[in-house]
């Protein structure tokens, strides 16, 4: 969508942002904040690539002021199996949010998330907040990645995107963002 938004507007890549990186960050931390029994609030979670089941939550960067949630649910459970299975599950859940909600309202589809992830990144355009939000936007070379849309942390400001912030990422989140992008191209080619 973000693509074929870009080509029909002829709007500069700064200016052309989608919101399912907001979206489906938001979604892992509900999650993770329900799995944990905290605020959603205190809860920091990201999620990388494309929108849908090759989206790539970052186990790894995911915290609760802080503090690794990895290490709470270690805690909580006792054992870094148990952990890692609650953790692969909410991963998995995060992975298929969209259609579990759309499932749910039986009749059309998302709405609020959708809304609520949008009104977060305009805010932050208008009132050129400057907030870190992983938002789907060109990239140039950035994550290994030239001349796509995809999610990735970015600084939204007057300016629109006004910075990405690439970082490193371990050989399994790479693999992760590798078949994330490759399905992106995949529905991009479907444009041509």
């Amino acid at each position: 969508m973000v693509t074929l938004c870009q080509k029909i507007t002829g709007f500069p890549h700064n200016r052309v942002i989608g919101q399912a990186g907001v979206l489906d960050s938001a979604r892992f931390a509900a999650f993770i904040a329900w799995e944990l029994g905290v605020s959603v609030r205190d809860v920091t979670a990201m999620t990388l690539g494309g929108h849908g089941d090759d989206m790539v939550p970052l186990v790894r960067y995911a915290s609760v002021c802080g503090i690794p949630v990895m290490e709470l649910l270690e805690r909580k459970y006792g054992n870094a199996a148990k952990a890692k299975e609650v953790m692969d599950a909410m991963v998995n859940r995060t992975r298929k949010a969209g259609g579990e909600v759309v499932a749910l309202l039986k009749t059309g589809s998302a709405f609020y998330s959708p809304a609520s992830s949008s009104i977060a990144m305009v805010e932050s355009i208008l009132k050129d907040q400057k907030r870190v939000l992983p938002s789907c936007v060109y990239l140039n070379g950035e994550f290994g990645v030239k001349g796509y849309f995809v999610g990735v942390p970015t600084v939204l400001g007057a300016e629109g995107v006004e910075r990405i912030i690439e970082f490193s990422l371990n050989a399994e989140e790479q693999a992760m963002m590798d078949k994330s992008v490759a399905a992106v191209k995949g529905l991009v080619d479907t444009l041509s």
